[in-house]
């Protein structure tokens, strides 16, 4: 096995054994978008079944966002291939983000009903967690975004508790950067490919990525020192809440 397949093997189990991710009997839906990030989360942790002294169960779970790009037949066979029991919810969300009566917002509507179909599937499907495949990468950008556009300091969290504890969101990815993801999954031929998504490459989010970049060509350590900066906050130099 090369370097850097142990270093992407290393970096999931150190996030799932740090942040407590995965414990024995849990019952995993693993969204599954069909992108490289997701794709990944899901053969890593299927993968990791077959060697750790626990037993956990995985059920993808693919949300059709009305695009019509003909990944839910793709990812279909994928499951099937990998002999995962799966469900697939054909919907109209993406469409309807993208009308011209939303304009504004697209990506704030669309993920907001993504996640509440899998809130409501996972219920369904009798799951304690979900899983998705959010990387070290996105963790860094949304903070700057909510920076930027939100006035607030906050991100994605590795482990989050909700619903007073019935549904636990985890991101087992989150120690690790997206360029090894994209590698992985590629080296592992794995079938992701694009959502259809018009709004794709258009985001907030690109225009952060674009300049986290050109931060990173004049000092490497950019990126790294955001991400450290989340568990070294330093209260004694921070504002308390104050009104307007």
């Amino acid at each position: 096995m090369a370097y850097w397949e142990k270093e992407i093997r290393s970096l999931i189990g150190k996030a799932i054994h740090r942040f407590g991710l995965v414990q024995d009997g849990d019952r995993i839906l693993v969204g599954v978008s069909g992108g490289k990030d997701s794709l990944t989360l899901l053969n890593l942790l299927q993968e990791r079944q077959k060697r750790v002294p626990i037993d956990y169960e995985l059920i993808p779970v693919h949300i059709d966002l009305g695009f019509d790009s003909g990944r839910a037949e793709v990812l279909k066979g994928f499951f099937e291939m990998h002999g995962l029991p799966y469900h697939i919810e054909f919907t109209d969300i993406g469409r309807k983000a993208n009308s011209s009566e939303n304009r504004e917002n697209p990506c704030f509507l669309c993920s907001w009903e993504r996640r509440k179909q899998l809130f409501h599937l996972a219920h369904r499907l009798k799951c304690n967690k979900i899983a998705l495949g959010h990387h070290k990468d996105d963790i860094i950008e949304t903070l700057l975004l909510n920076i930027f556009y939100s006035g607030e300091i906050s991100t994605m969290l590795p482990l989050q508790t909700l619903f007073k504890g019935k549904i636990t969101l985890i991101r087992p990815l989150a120690l690790l950067e997206e360029k090894k993801i994209e590698r992985f999954a590629k080296e592992m031929e794995l079938p992701f490919g694009p959502s259809g998504c018009p709004s794709s490459g258009k985001t907030k989010r690109r225009e952060v990525k674009e300049l986290i970049e050109s931060l990173e060509k004049k000092n490497r350590r950019v990126k790294g020192n955001i991400f450290r900066s989340l568990s070294n906050i330093k209260m004694d130099y921070t504002f308390s809440k104050w009104r307007d």
